[in-house]
C-alpha cells in the first residue's frame, strides 16, 4: 500500500481561514441592488416591513457606489427587455454606449424566465436610486427635478401602504433637489400638502420625514416664529424611527435656544444626541448637535467638559468653539471679541453667529466674578480698565446688574466710585437644601420610570415557586431518611444530586 501523506495539524487549521475569505466576498453594487429588491418583494408579500428597513438601512453606503454602468445592469436584470417600466427607468439615464447597450439587450433569456413583474415598490426603490446619482453632479439637477416630481405623483396614485418607507426617503431626496437647486422655498407647499395627507392616513415614518423637511425650510430662512407654530400645532408621530426623531429634537434645540428658553433647548439637544447615529455613520449632524450644545451650555453658565473637544470626530471641528469656552471661563472680553472676529465666517455657516454674540455679558459676569473673589473692594475704574469696557457708566450699569442677579454678592459706593464685596456665600442654607431636594426628587423619578420600564417574562413567578416547592420536598424525603437511619454511604451518589 502506498502511504498517505498527511498535512501537519498547523496546515489545516490555515487552510479553513482562507475559504473563509474566500466565501466572504462582498457583493458588487448591481447584485446588492438585486438583492435589495428581492428583500422589497419579500416585505410586500409578508406584509413585514422590517426587510424594506433593512434595505433603506444600506442605502448611505450604497449610494456612494452607483453610476451609470451599475444602474443600467441593475435595471437590465430586474426587468425584461420589453418592460415599459425599464424602459421608464433607462429613459431618465444618459445614452448608454453601443458595447453597454448591447450586453443590456443580449440579456433577455434571464427575464423571459422571471414571467412576473417586480412590485411597484421595486420600481420606486430603483428611482430613488437614480435620484441621489442625479444629485451628484450639478449639470443633472433639472433632470433630478422632473424625476423627484414624477416619483412624487406615482407614489401619491398607487397610494399603498408597503410603500410608506420608502416614500419617506423619496422626500428627503425631494427636498435635497430643491436645495441644491437653490429654491428650497419652493418645495414647502408640496411638503405641508403631502404632511396632511400623511397625517390622515397614519403613515408616521412619511409625517415624521415631512415635518422635519417643513422644518428644516423654515429654519434655512429663520423663519422661527412659523417653525414654532407648526411644531405647536402638530404632533411628531411617537412610531418614527431614531433618525427622524434626532432631527426633530434638533431643530426644537435650535428654536428654544432662538427663543432664549436654554433650558428646553439643552433637554432637547441632548435627546438628539442620544438618539443620534454613531459619530463615524453621521459626523456631520454629530458636529451640528455638539456645536449648538455647546453654546447652549455656555449661555446656560455651565463650562463643557475638555474631553468633548478631543474625541476625534469633533477635535477639528470644535476649533473655534474650544477658543470661546477659554474666554467666557477667563472672563477676558478682548480674547472673547478676537475669537468671534476671527472665526465669525464658521459661526454664520454654523448659524450660531447670534447666540454666540449673546455670550458677552456672560463674559462679563464672569469676569466680575473672579474680580469679586480677588478683591474686597476695587474701583469702577478698574473694573473697566481689567475687563476692557467703554467707559465706567457701563461698568456702574454692569456690576450694579450682576449683584442685583446674584452673580456676586456686594454693594456700589457711588460717593468714592467702587464696589466693595462681601465674603463668600455659605454652603448652607435653604437655597442649597432646595438644590438638593431638587436633585433628590429627579433621582426617585428617574428610578420609578427605570421600573415602570422593565419587562419581565410572563409566568416567570410560578417557575420560581415550582422550583421552591421541589427544593422543600427533596429536604423533607432526606430529612425522613435520616430519622430513619439510612445508610447514607450507600446512597451518597443519588443524595449528592439530590442534595
Amino acid at each position: 500500500m502506498t502511504d498517505v501523506e498527511m498535512k501537519p495539524a498547523d496546515q489545516k487549521k490555515e487552510e479553513k481561514p482562507v475559504e473563509e475569505e474566500k466565501k466572504a466576498v462582498p457583493l458588487t453594487p448591481a447584485a446588492e441592488i438585486k438583492a435589495n429588491i428581492a428583500l422589497i418583494e419579500r416585505a410586500v408579500a409578508t406584509l413585514e416591513p422590517r426587510f424594506t428597513h433593512r434595505v433603506l438601512r444600506s442605502l448611505t453606503h450604497l449610494r456612494k457606489r452607483l453610476d451609470d454602468r451599475v444602474l443600467r445592469e441593475a435595471i437590465g436584470e430586474t426587468y425584461s427587455a420589453d418592460s415599459p417600466v425599464k424602459k421608464s427607468l433607462l429613459s431618465w439615464l444618459p445614452n448608454a454606449p453601443s458595447e453597454q447597450s448591447m450586453e443590456i439587450d443580449s440579456a433577455p433569456q434571464l427575464s423571459k424566465q422571471s414571467q412576473t413583474e417586480p412590485v411597484p415598490e421595486a420600481e420606486v426603490y430603483l428611482r430613488l436610486l437614480i435620484l441621489h446619482h442625479l444629485l451628484t453632479s450639478p449639470s443633472t439637477y433639472p433632470t433630478a427635478m422632473k424625476l423627484a416630481h414624477d416619483t412624487i405623483e406615482k407614489i401619491q396614485a398607487l397610494n399603498r401602504r408597503s410603500m410608506d418607507p420608502i416614500a419617506a426617503k423619496v422626500w428627503y431626496a425631494v427636498e435635497r433637489v430643491y436645495e441644491l437647486s437653490g429654491d428650497l422655498a419652493d418645495a414647502r407647499p408640496h411638503f405641508l400638502a403631502a404632511q396632511r395627507t400623511a397625517a390622515l392616513r397614519h403613515d408616521d415614518e412619511t409625517e415624521a420625514s415631512l415635518i422635519n423637511r417643513i422644518l428644516r425650510s423654515y429654519l434655512q430662512y429663520n423663519l422661527y416664529d412659523q417653525a414654532d407654530k407648526l411644531v405647536s400645532k402638530t404632533t411628531f408621530p411617537s412610531a418614527a424611527g431614531n433618525p427622524q426623531h434626532a432631527r426633530y429634537h434638533y431643530y426644537l434645540g435650535r428654536i428654544k435656544a432662538v427663543q432664549l428658553n436654554y433650558t428646553a433647548a439643552h433637554t432637547n439637544l441632548q435627546q438628539a444626541i442620544r438618539r443620534a447615529p454613531p459619530a463615524k455613520t453621521a459626523p456631520g449632524f454629530y458636529q451640528a448637535v455638539h456645536k449648538l450644545t455647546i453654546v447652549v451650555e455656555l449661555l446656560m453658565g455651565d463650562i463643557p467638559e475638555r474631553s468633548l473637544f478631543r474625541h476625534p470626530v469633533l477635535e477639528k471641528a470644535l476649533a473655534g468653539y474650544f477658543e470661546i469656552v477659554k474666554a467666557v471661563r477667563n472672563g477676558s472680553l478682548s480674547q472673547f471679541q478676537t475669537t468671534l472676529s476671527k472665526y465669525a465666517a464658521e459661526f454664520e455657516a454654523d448659524k450660531t453667529y447670534t447666540l454666540i454674540v449673546r455670550l458677552r455679558q456672560n463674559v462679563i459676569k464672569t469676569g466680575i466674578r473672579r474680580l469679586s473673589l480677588s478683591y474686597s473692594r476695587i474701583s469702577l475704574r478698574d473694573i473697566c480698565v481689567k475687563l476692557h469696557l467703554d467707559s465706567e457708566e457701563d461698568a456702574e450699569y454692569i456690576v450694579g446688574k450682576a449683584i442685583r442677579d446674584g452673580v456676586i454678592d456686594g454693594r456700589i459706593v457711588h460717593e468714592k466710585g467702587w464696589m466693595e464685596c462681601g465674603g463668600q456665600k455659605s454652603g448652607y442654607g435653604p437655597e442649597v437644601s432646595d438644590v438638593f431636594s431638587r436633585r433628590i426628587a429627579y433621582c426617585l423619578e428617574l428610578h420609578n420610570q427605570s421600573v415602570k420600564a422593565m419587562r419581565y417574562p410572563l409566568n416567570a413567578h410560578r417557575k420560581e415557586l415550582a422550583a421552591a416547592e421541589g427544593a422543600r420536598e427533596r429536604e423533607k424525603e432526606l430529612a425522613k431518611e435520616i430519622q430513619e437511619g439510612g445508610d447514607l454511604d450507600d446512597e451518597g451518589p443519588d443524595l449528592g444530586e439530590g442534595f
